[in-house]
Formats: C-alpha cells, sequence, structure tokens
C-alpha cells in the first residue's frame, strides 16, 4: 500500500496548523479587544470560509497564482514561487481555508476573560505583548488546544481546495482525500477503504483527546 499520500497529508496539516498558530493568535488578540470599524469586515473575511464552497477559493487561488496572470507571473519571475500544482501552493491556500477554526476558538477564549486580567498587566508595567503570551494565553489553553486541532483536522480533510490549487501529482499534491476520490473512480476500493479508514481513526482519535483534556476527564483519571 502506497504511505505517501498519507504522509503528504499529515505534513500538509502540520505545516498548515503551525502557521496559522502564528497568525492566528494576533490575529484573534486584535479581534477580541478592537473596536475599530474594519472590525465587522476582518471578521467576514475570516469567516468566509465556513460558508463559501471550497471550489470557489481554490477556483481564485488558481486564477491568482497561474503564471499565465501577473501575479502569478511577479511571484515566478521575481521571487521563484510556483504555487500552482505546488506543495506550497497547497500549504498557503490551506492556512486561508483553515482560519477560521484557528481563529474563532482563540478570540471566543480571549473574549471570555475578565478585563481586570489585563488591566492589572498594564498596571504593572507589563508591555501588551508579554501580556498577552504571559497573562492570556496560558488563561485560554483549552482555546488553543480546540483551536490547533480544528485547524489540523480540517486541513486533513479538505478536498475541494486542495484539488483545485495542486491537482493531483503523486509525492507532490496527491494528499489521502485526493487518493480517495481517484481510487474510487478507479473502482480500487480496497486502497480507498485503507486512506479512509486510517483518517477516520487518527481523526477520531485526535478529537476524542480534546474533549477529554477540555472536559477534564484525563486529570480525573489520574487522581
Amino acid at each position: 500500500m502506497n504511505w505517501d499520500p498519507l504522509i503528504l497529508t499529515f505534513q500538509l496539516a502540520s505545516i498548515t496548523t503551525l502557521i496559522l498558530l502564528g497568525v492566528s493568535i494576533p490575529l484573534a488578540a486584535w479581534l477580541s479587544a478592537s473596536r475599530s470599524r474594519v472590525k465587522p469586515v476582518v471578521e467576514t473575511l475570516v469567516s468566509m470560509p465556513l460558508v463559501l464552497p471550497p471550489t470557489v477559493l481554490g477556483f481564485y487561488f488558481l486564477l491568482a497564482f497561474s503564471p499565465g496572470n501577473a501575479f502569478g507571473q511577479w511571484l515566478d519571475q521575481w521571487l521563484g514561487l510556483q504555487l500552482v500544482f505546488s506543495f506550497p501552493g497547497l500549504v498557503l491556500a490551506s492556512v486561508i481555508y483553515s482560519l477560521p477554526f484557528m481563529v474563532h476558538p482563540i478570540q471566543s477564549g480571549l473574549s471570555a476573560l475578565p478585563a481586570s486580567l489585563k488591566e492589572a498587566a498594564y498596571v504593572m508595567g507589563v508591555s501588551r505583548k508579554k501580556t498577552l503570551l504571559r497573562v492570556l494565553l496560558p488563561n485560554i489553553k483549552p482555546s488553543l488546544l480546540t483551536g490547533i486541532v480544528l485547524a489540523f483536522a480540517h486541513t486533513v480533510g479538505e478536498f475541494g481546495v486542495v484539488l483545485m490549487i495542486g491537482g493531483s501529482i503523486p509525492g507532490r499534491t496527491r494528499v489521502a482525500s485526493i487518493a480517495i476520490y481517484d481510487e474510487v473512480e478507479a473502482l480500487n476500493y480496497g486502497a480507498a477503504n485503507f486512506y479512509s479508514a486510517v483518517l477516520f481513526v487518527i481523526t477520531f482519535c485526535i478529537l476524542l483527546l480534546v474533549y477529554l483534556v477540555n472536559g477534564g476527564y484525563i486529570k480525573r483519571f489520574w487522581k
């Protein structure tokens, strides 16, 4: 059995989750505290992947990054980046498509914290950055864990976006969800069942672990 699609899938999910963690924390912090007039616009843009068909996003990514367009040509000529039908293109598309799954839990966690927690840190002379990293984030560990797991699991299950921007190139862009589709089309149900079963078991275990941790079941067990 070819393990390459599964390995590529979890590589993509891991890299995407790490990038999203770095992007989403400051973005969620700003959204939770900002009263700017542009905040509703930013929230709308962040949330659009939740309701927009993934093929729509994939189509516009394909147009934007294609070497036949000005932006795609600029990326190729000046930065040496070819994002269409490439792993870096999958990463960028996955980051944008999974963004709300990381931002929303962190934003909700930060918004639920009492304002006095942040104000006390400011009074003591702690900078905004240190307050976020050392005071606020340690108090929303369940939200951080939820965001990380949801973003990872959502990336693992992507289909429409990765198909449009990456196609099905073995070893480069043929992730597990695409491999399942290809195997079903080829009437190779054994291989399709193998990929599906592995994804089912792994995602079930990951989500179960989150509910056990956030529900305090693991702490009760060790007591």
